[in-house]
């Protein structure tokens, strides 16, 4: 990194420039499917217990606000706070989108899940200044385009170190997205930028616990704090991104970012078109899900039966083993990165979906069992591979003696090379929004959220999410 770097001007003329015009039809069209997983997910995030908890947080404070908390229970409150709660049920199952990787040092696990810091920002401002879905769109796109250029230049010591990427960059895609809604100066830009440095949080320690959706959540409310503050005059440091203390060199103890992969890089081309994002199949770490997709294949190419499994073991390497940290799992929270559940789930039911990844099932007496068959095999031939693909190999072996062998596909479904066909997406959508919202309400809402950028007022989208909830509190414990 050279010495004087131009990362924030970078920014703040990308946003203060950049309009819905500016993308390609393509990036609008993956930002439409990006919002129908993202409302998805939000809506089943809704139902667990940690994101009541949060709810019910809020609750107490007795907030007057213009925002609506959707999924399980809707009510009203202040904009920061009802993306606070949205966004951390976006991310309480893990079955939110990914961002990818363009070069091989890039590992996986550090970049992002783009898509529900600066989704729950925009529905939150959107919907408090009666934007329309254009605006809305367009809030969004942006906001998940500096999202991830920033994240894609930063140093990957970084994610190394501990920082959960998707809590300290999410801060400013929530930022980026309220900031374009609330019409920022170039000015005001920068001392939202300065704020969100500040606020940027979230430490990988709290992986398989229900405070890593709470680093998304917070990235949202924090990223619409500081534009707000920012709008009412509230000032932070100059060059904030850039500066000796500023938060590149910060976050990574000195050893900073690539500038080349953000000043000339920001929308040319959108991240969402190239490399691409990834819409998750299963609801756990997405390091896991080529390797559950080779033992779904093997499973049923073999005609595989959880009574022929004598053992099973999964060889990958450091950039996968690593960050899927359990070897062993007693909890929901736990099983989303977990191994040897991943694997179980698939061998004792051929599915591992919402229904699969729950405190009852993982303490079942089956998985439990079956986890204890499973080991995990730090490879070295996978390792020197890289880490720019999520490589692994399964080995099981049955009880008659034979062992059957699957590579995991490197072109993994729901990534860029092996995308949802149009049935996937909807199935995905609705498995997830009927857990909280009436049959009916579901129809509607995807068919408003498929032509988004078209709706007359986002609130209108907003208020079928709310008025369609099931009665009761559906909370899974």
């Amino acid at each position: 990194m050279s010495n004087e770097t131009h990362a924030t001007a970078a920014v703040i003329d990308y946003v203060t420039k950049t309009s819905l015009d500016s993308f390609p039809a393509e990036a609008i069209s993956l930002a439409r499917q990006c919002v129908i997983d993202g409302m998805g997910v939000i809506l089943a995030g809704s139902a667990l217990h940690g994101s009541a908890i949060v709810r019910d947080y809020v609750k107490a404070g007795n907030e007057s606000g213009q925002s609506t908390v959707i999924g399980g229970e809707t009510f009203t409150c202040r904009t920061a706070s009802a993306a606070l709660i949205n966004a951390t049920a976006g991310h309480a199952l893990d079955f939110d989108d990914t961002q990818l990787s363009s070069s091989p040092d890039r590992i996986f696990g550090l970049l992002t899940h783009p898509t529900i810091p600066p989704l729950a920002a925009s529905l939150a401002v959107g919907e408090k200044l009666g934007v329309t879905g254009r605006q809305f769109l367009e809030a969004y796109l942006i906001g998940f385009e500096v999202e991830c250029k920033m994240n894609e230049a930063i140093d990957p010591t970084h994610y190394k170190n501990g920082f959960h990427s998707s809590g300290t960059f999410g801060t400013f895609g929530a930022m980026i997205a309220a900031a374009k809604l609330y019409n920022l100066n170039a000015e005001q830009l920068g001392h939202a930028l300065a704020m969100a440095s500040s606020m940027s949080s979230g430490i990988r320690l709290n992986f398989g616990t229900m405070t890593k959706p709470l680093h998304v959540g917070r990235a949202a409310q924090n990223g619409v704090m500081a534009a707000e503050l920012a709008k009412l005059g509230h000032t932070g440091g100059k060059d904030a991104l850039d500066s000796p203390w500023g938060f590149y060199r910060v976050f990574t103890l000195g050893a900073g970012f690539v500038e080349k992969s953000i000043v000339g890089a920001l929308g040319n081309p959108p991240s969402i078109v190239s490399p691409g994002v990834s819409l998750k199949p299963y609801p756990c770490g997405s390091l896991g899900h080529p390797t559950m997709d080779a033992m779904l294949k093997l499973i049923k190419e073999n005609d595989v039966k959880p009574e022929q499994v004598k053992a099973v073991r999964v060889r990958a390497g450091s950039n996968i083993l690593n960050p899927l940290r359990y070897p062993f799992a007693n909890t929901e929270l736990e099983a989303k990165f977990c191994l040897p559940f991943m694997m179980s789930s698939l061998l004792l039911r051929r599915k591992a979906g919402i229904h699969e990844f729950t405190d009852e099932f993982v303490s079942s007496a089956p998985a439990q069992a079956m986890m204890k068959k499973v080991t995990t095999v730090k490879d070295a031939a996978i390792e020197a591979r890289g880490f720019d693909k999520m490589r692994s190999t399964i080995e099981v072996d049955l009880t008659d003696g034979k062992t059957i062998v699957q590579d995991a596909d490197e072109r993994y479904r729901g990534g860029p090379d092996k995308p949802f066909t149009p049935d996937e997406l909807h199935d995905k959508f609705n498995e997830c929004a009927n857990l909280v919202l009436k049959p009916e309400a579901t129809r509607e809402l995807l068919t408003q959220l498929e032509s988004v950028d078209k709706a007359k007022a986002i609130k209108d989208v907003i208020a079928v999410a709310a008025k369609g909830v099931l009665p009761g509190k559906p909370v899974r414990l």
